[in-house]
């Protein structure tokens, strides 16, 4: 490429570039489906040009004397009609019937087992919300008689205070039955 003195590309040099590189991307995307669109019209040329030389085709395609349901060769011999194969479809659409019953009975007692589990954890988790609100309640109870307790412990030591008592400093006396007293 050519670099100017800036050290960057020449405009021209890169619009080609992109050019380039966008026709190369259509051809990628566009090319195959053209090829083989072109290979077909080839063959439909060659084919309108060879139909005249080729006989025409002789096939039996009469739908009346066919039945729509045919028995394969080795088999229409006398040892297997037609009653034999509806009998055998019959008892096939039959073991497919048994098959979707009990598929169905499977998934009918799947169902019956969820919703049990679901009824008994339905109930556990009742059981546990109870026992949370008694726990609730229990806990406001015992909140209310701590602050009952710090109310009642408060006006003592007030009534204590008042009556002399100090923080600490000062032991109380104790009398014993035999009259001696301890400090």
């Amino acid at each position: 490429m050519a670099v100017n003195r800036a050290g960057s590309c020449n405009p021209a040099v890169v619009k080609i570039g992109i050019v380039f590189l966008g026709l190369s991307l259509v051809g990628y995307l566009l090319g195959p489906p053209l090829y083989w669109h072109l290979l077909e019209g080839l063959a439909a040329v060659r084919r309108s040009s060879s139909a005249a030389s080729c006989p025409p085709c002789n096939c039996d395609c009469d739908s009346d004397s066919r039945p729509v349901l045919s028995i394969p060769q080795g088999l229409g011999n006398g040892s297997f009609t037609e009653k034999n194969f509806a009998e055998l479809l019959s008892e096939e659409l039959k073991l497919r019937e048994a098959e979707a019953l009990e598929s169905q009975q499977r998934a009918d007692m799947a169902l019956l087992e969820a919703k049990k589990l679901t009824s008994q954890y339905q109930k556990e988790a009742d059981k546990c919300n109870s026992g949370m609100e008694t726990c609730e309640e229990a806990r406001e109870k015992a909140e209310a008689a701590l602050a009952s307790q710090k109310q009642e412990s408060a006006l003592w030591e007030q009534r204590a205070r008042q009556r002399g008592w100090k923080e600490g400093g000062v032991r109380a006396r104790v009398q014993s039955q035999g009259g001696i007293e301890t400090f």
